[in-house]
């Protein structure tokens, strides 16, 4: 299945990387600033383009370093010496199908995830207990989330061998969760693929002998951005108050490998270490502000939706300011629950700012 995530540009990639293409000529340096879940970055890098990808998120951060850092399959070479004294190492299979497939036979434990995200669990700061993942399930994350931790820990994983098991524990995790579309809160029941077993594969890396010219970021884009040299700068910023540390908590969970305190009926993780100004009507604007002013880039493409907290003629006044403002719209279905009352059709602009 595909990624669960608000926002993401599967739907639209035509779209954005079509405008790409027409403002900066391939082998060009682009900057994805807010990468999600990497999307874009990895469309680009296809196409020959130098990608800065850069996202606040621990999760997006791995997953864009899987999608630009590898120029070749990973051999895994101190972790299968490692299994071989205890596991099957099955010749016939590649290093990394052998070490998912070490993995997806990990024991597993009763630890974290299982009492705070399943409901046999009892989570040290609610009353009942959460329902994000079956118990088995829940168990199976655990097992396999402490033995990449060791892994890491006694440096028999790579820092790109981590990000890369841990990108597929994400992929698998979101998968079977048991989940309407964000982590905000979960389904009362376990039904349809929650009912399935976690299960991680093995990613279909794209393998290219250009890695040096990319570059992942971790940080606010407000930060980030005087640190940043490129010819196009496209910006995909949250477009309403949800925020994305809060909404994606278990995800960051996985990511960091940590067991935070869980708080509330949700299990909240702390998270306003994460909070985006872009989830706020009074400080948006400042921040796209700070970016334009400080980037070392005139070229600006900016994804933005009809449901946005700024309207189309608020952004149009923002951007005026710093140069010319060309504007496109188009229309894509809208994911809507059985009992949304939005309209079927979603509008999306693209906002193209020459400075």
């Amino acid at each position: 299945m595909g990624y669960r995530y608000i926002g993401s540009k599967v739907k639209v990639i035509d779209n954005v990387i079509g405008k790409i293409s027409e403002l900066c000529p391939s082998k060009g340096r682009v900057a994805d600033l807010m990468s999600g879940t990497g999307v874009i970055s990895t469309e680009l890098r296809k196409r020959d383009y130098k990608v800065t990808a850069n996202d606040l998120m621990t999760y997006s951060y791995h997953h864009s370093i899987v999608n630009l850092k590898f120029s070749s399959a990973p051999n895994f070479e101190k972790l299968i010496a490692f299994i071989s004294d205890f596991h099957e190492v099955k010749p016939e299979l590649s290093p990394y199908e052998n070490v998912i497939n070490f993995l997806n036979n990990v024991k597993p434990k009763c630890g974290y995830f299982w009492n705070e995200f399943s409901c046999e669990g009892n989570p040290q700061n609610s009353e009942r207990p959460r329902n994000y993942f079956s118990p088995e399930n829940a168990r199976k994350l655990d097992g396999i989330r402490e033995v990449i931790n060791n892994l890491s820990c006694d440096n028999i994983l790579t820092d790109l061998e981590r990000s890369l098991l841990l990108h597929d524990l994400i992929m698998a995790a979101n998968d079977i969760a048991n989940i309407a579309g964000t982590y905000g809160h979960y389904m009362s029941r376990l039904n349809g693929r929650a009912l399935t077993q976690l299960n991680l594969k093995c990613t279909d890396l794209l393998l290219k002998s250009d890695v040096e010219n990319h570059i992942v970021m971790q940080g606010y884009a407000e930060e980030n951005a005087s640190k940043i040299q490129c010819d196009l700068c496209y910006i995909d910023p949250p477009y309403m108050k949800r925020q994305y540390a809060a909404n994606y908590h278990i995800l960051e969970t996985l990511a960091r490998g940590v067991e935070p305190v869980a708080i509330g009926i949700s299990g909240l993780r702390p998270w306003r270490d994460q909070c985006s100004n872009f989830c706020t009507k009074t400080k948006i604007r400042d921040s796209f502000k700070e970016i334009i002013t400080n980037m070392g880039c005139n070229e600006f493409l900016i994804s933005y939706s009809e449901d946005g907290l700024l309207t189309i003629e608020d952004f149009n006044k923002l951007l005026a300011d710093f140069g010319d403002v060309k504007i496109e719209a188009f229309t894509h279905k809208r994911f809507r629950s059985n009992k949304s009352e939005l309209q079927n059709e979603l509008t999306e602009y693209l906002i193209h700012l020459h400075r």
